[in-house]
């Protein structure tokens, strides 16, 4: 190993001291599934991947003028196995609206929402 190396040549060294913050940055396109036309946009979401979430936390730090709100199927499982956080949880620790698909969208939601004829 490294370390035994270091040690046999008798340098100083230490381990893993420090964290160094960096941004991975990628070009990206999201494609929300619905716009309202006050521009709130629907996400609605089966599974909630960790992929997801990354997405999700870059849109709201790089473009807080759009109101995400997230429909989803099950909000109550866990981001993963013998995690403790469920979808909704996440939400809320991050600030997204959410609802259960099958409760229906929230009515305040949707008001002055409907097309008239």
């Amino acid at each position: 190993q490294a370390s035994e190396q270091l040690h046999k040549f008798k340098i100083k060294f230490e381990y893993e001291p420090f964290k160094i913050e960096y941004e991975w940055r990628e070009d990206k396109k999201y494609i929300p599934d619905f716009v309202l036309p006050n521009g709130v946009i629907l996400e609605v979401k089966g599974k909630f991947m960790l992929e997801d979430r990354k997405k999700h936390l870059f849109i709201k730090k790089q473009h807080p003028e759009h109101d995400i709100r997230f429909v989803f199927q099950a909000p109550n499982n866990k981001l993963h196995k013998g995690g403790r956080m469920t979808y909704a949880e996440w939400c809320e620790r991050y600030g997204f609206r959410w609802c259960k698909l099958s409760d229906g969208i929230p009515k305040e939601w949707l008001d002055n929402q409907y097309e008239t004829d």
